[in-house]
């Protein structure tokens, strides 16, 4: 029986080390991560093939996450979204999504990897 072929994730966070942890942590439990440190190239990567889940960091220069989750929804109708974020702010981005017919989970900075895979199995 041939086995499961990993979910594929796409890490956005524009610091580099934290992109780069957690896309570390993902692969070495089984999945399939590529870490990203901004929307743009995300968006990029996309026209190789959509992710199963995109992990991405709310508070980003340029294109927030929140912006990023709505496009990839659109590309990627099946692409499960986990926000993340240390800024207050974000309630009220989220806020504006949910009024438009998105709601994403939102999980808070500093993200413990186990609290991170849980959240990713509950997906």
């Amino acid at each position: 029986m041939p086995e499961k072929s990993p979910r594929t994730i796409f890490v956005v966070d524009d610091v580099t080390v934290i992109a780069s942890t957690l896309a570390i942590i993902l692969n070495s439990s089984g999945f399939q991560a590529t870490a990203f440190t901004s929307a743009e190239e995300a968006l990029v990567a996309v026209d190789l093939g959509c992710p199963d889940l995109l992990i991405t960091d709310v508070s980003m220069p340029g294109m927030n996450g929140i912006e990023l989750a709505v496009r990839f929804k659109s590309l990627c109708q099946s692409c499960k979204v986990l926000l993340f974020s240390g800024h207050h702010s974000t309630s009220v981005l989220l806020e504006a999504a949910r009024e438009h017919g998105h709601d994403f989970q939102l999980l808070t900075k500093p993200v413990h990897p186990k609290d991170l895979l849980a959240a990713i199995s509950a997906t």
